[in-house]
């Protein structure tokens, strides 16, 4: 669908929007009452206090904050919490931190909820099975997955919205087969079993750790509302909810019998019949696949905007479709699949799993919610009404990540390790960008006009290139950093007819492709600015030569070759791409910190894609020179000059 399509409601927009956004959140069934009422004495206030909690956190949390409230903070369309976070960043430098932090966090989810889903789809053949081994087909099925996103998922996508509708459905009639024996347990849907659950039940806070599973596929929703657009995730929500809360119900109607016993088994597939157990399992497996494919796409389109926002390092981006916003990046896909092995092979089962499932994405939400608060503020909502929402958030989510607190010795620690991990990372790769932008030396292109002219037309200097081009960071539109000069004037004069400088400004709007032109002496001195939306690849060499093709046809410059025997057949002169690549100089006096977060930035940096594969450049005709980052000369030093005796 195009982006304006994707807008409207249709039977393909709703079909689709099932296979893409409610896989994370639509797959929690499996796992939910289990790990609320698992190694606990079964009591009809636990059943009924437990599935109310769980009720009202899917209409609080899934259906007022995100559904209602949250996808009318779309940027263009896109959602995710770094859509959010460009849409008020100006409100506040401090914003900044939700942002990583939410980020950190998601992507840390994104580890675990693999493992844990379909782990917890294979578990169920141990019924039929006991002695099959778990593990290894579960590492068999993710190492699978991982291997065929380089592929893309088109042909895979088209049949991810039927498969979630039987998956829905399913879970809609197992739990009215269930509920038609016990209809009592519709009372649960009242919130006064949740309250008298939450004031009255022994250790009843702690379960909401438990409880909170049922709705860790929230954040994942908005993530994904570029691709399926508001309307459509919000009809089609509906049918999600009643499906789920049915499918509580019905396991809460068939616990019921086993008052006053300790759980006999999951809950998910002891309501399914016998002889469709095999089928069960099947669609389950199918489904917990289609949430992580889910959320792999995710983390991808995740990290691809951190970059282009300078939150982290230039990876190599790999498009494998034609499809809008499709992408793949090959270290990231090599690094969640061996977390997701890891955490598979660490815990073993997902009741193990359940303990460092849930708390990372409890601060994902916390973070969301601080920014939403600003941005509803920007929307110029009445002050006190925004601060009690925000408020009554804050304090939900807040009791949720208290109550997951208790996971962290049982397993939380490890996602709170990966999130830690990626924060640092942040924090390192936009703490190293501020300091170089903050102390660059940038010149006035105007000053040095008559000297880069002179050079251009000094024949006793070896012609360089026809076309010589830099990449500037220098914000402002007449200035370039002084050691693009130096390279040009002092390092070794680089003389050619027209001198082009490139800088590429990301703008808040995902999808903004436009340039501008700025010709400091027409026809020999160029600088273009790329503005560029956050989810739009920096292909420079492409876009450079369209910018050109359009300058030609205007008659603003001539590309022809200056040399007389190319001339005269009308070729085309040659360009050349200098790439200055920075190395930490030695003589350089930071305090300890900016010392450690340069240091990183330099020796992570030599990992990542180079310049000329991250902007899309022909090799061919890229010279990278290194260059001293000297950001603070060393003072305090003096010579003594000795005369010879």
């Amino acid at each position: 669908m195009s982006s304006h399509d994707n807008q409207k409601v249709s039977l393909a927009g709703l079909l689709i929007t099932l296979g893409i956004i409610f896989g994370d959140i639509g797959t929690s069934p499996l796992y939910v009452i289990k790990a609320i009422v698992d190694k606990a004495i079964i009591t009809e206030g636990l059943i009924f206090g437990a599935i109310s909690c769980v009720f009202w956190t899917l209409t609080l949390q899934t259906t007022i904050k995100y559904v209602i409230i949250t996808l009318r903070a779309d940027n263009n369309g896109e959602g995710g919490i770094f859509s959010l976070y460009t849409l008020v960043r100006r409100r506040g430098k401090w914003l900044i931190w939700p942002a990583i932090i939410g980020g950190a966090t998601l992507l840390a989810d994104g580890v675990i909820t693999p493992a844990i889903s379909v782990t917890s789809a294979v578990e169920g053949l141990l019924i039929i099975y006991p002695d099959i081994p778990v593990v290894e087909i579960v590492v068999v099925i993710i190492s699978i997955l991982f291997f065929f996103q380089q592929f893309g998922t088109s042909a895979m996508g088209r049949s991810f919205g039927p498969i979630m509708l039987v998956w829905f459905t399913m879970l809609a009639i197992l739990g009215i087969s269930q509920i038609i024996h016990m209809p009592g347990v519709l009372a649960a849907l009242s919130p006064h079993y949740a309250i008298g659950f939450l004031t009255t039940h022994p250790g009843a806070f702690w379960l909401l750790g438990g409880v909170f599973l049922c709705t860790t596929g929230a954040e994942a929703l908005y993530s994904d509302l570029g691709h399926c657009g508001r309307q459509n995730i919000r009809v089609s929500w509906i049918y999600v909810k009643t499906a789920l809360v049915l499918n509580y119900l019905g396991q809460g109607a068939w616990l019921m019998q086993y008052v006053g016993e300790e759980l006999p088994g999951n809950p998910f597939y002891k309501i399914m019949p016998g002889w469709f157990l095999g089928i069960g399992i099947v669609i389950a497996t199918a489904a917990t696949i289609i949430a992580s494919q889910a959320l792999i796409s995710g983390s991808f389109t995740l990290v691809g905007e951190a970059i282009r926002l300078y939150l982290f390092p230039r990876v190599k981006i790999i498009y494998p479709t034609d499809l809008k916003g499709q992408l793949y990046i090959p270290l990231i896909n090599f690094l969640l699949w061996l977390g997701c092995i890891g955490i598979v092979f660490y815990f073993k089962d997902s009741s193990h799993m359940e303990a460092a499932y849930g708390l990372s994405i409890t601060v994902t939400m916390l973070m969301t919610t601080l920014l939403l608060g600003s941005y509803l503020r920007s929307q110029r909502l009445p002050r006190v009404a925004t601060w009690l929402l925000i408020g009554l958030y804050l304090m939900i989510e807040g009791a949720f990540f208290v109550a997951n607190i208790v996971k962290f010795t049982h397993g939380g620690y490890v996602a709170a390790i990966i999130a830690l991990a990626i924060v640092l990372l942040m924090y390192i790769w936009l703490r190293a960008h501020e300091i170089k932008r903050r102390l660059a030396e940038n010149v006035d292109i105007q000053d040095y006009t008559t000297q880069l002219v002179g050079l251009s037309q000094d024949t006793s200097v070896p012609k360089y290139a026809t076309h010589l081009i830099f990449l500037s960071t220098a914000e402002k539109k007449e200035q370039v950093e002084h050691k693009a000069m130096y390279s040009i004037l002092q390092k070794q004069p680089k003389r050619a007819d027209i001198y082009w400088f490139i800088h590429i400004q990301v703008t808040d709007d995902p999808a903004t492709m436009a340039y501008q032109v700025l010709p400091i002496v027409p026809g020999e001195v160029i600088k273009v600015v790329f503005k560029l939306g956050f989810r739009v690849e920096q292909r420079v060499n492409l876009f450079l030569r369209m910018v050109i093709e359009d300058m030609v046809k205007r008659g603003e410059i001539d590309i022809i070759s200056k040399y007389n025997s190319l001339r005269d057949m009308n070729i085309v002169g040659d360009f050349r791409f200098v790439i200055l690549e920075e190395f930490l100089s030695s003589e350089n006096d930071l305090p300890i910190l900016d010392q450690f977060v340069m240091s990183s930035y330099i020796f992570i940096k030599s990992f990542t894609a180079s310049p000329e594969r991250w902007f899309g450049l022909d090799t061919s005709v890229v010279v990278t020179e290194k260059v001293p980052l000297l950001i603070k000369p060393v003072s305090g030093i003096s010579m003594q000059r000795i005369e010879p005796v």
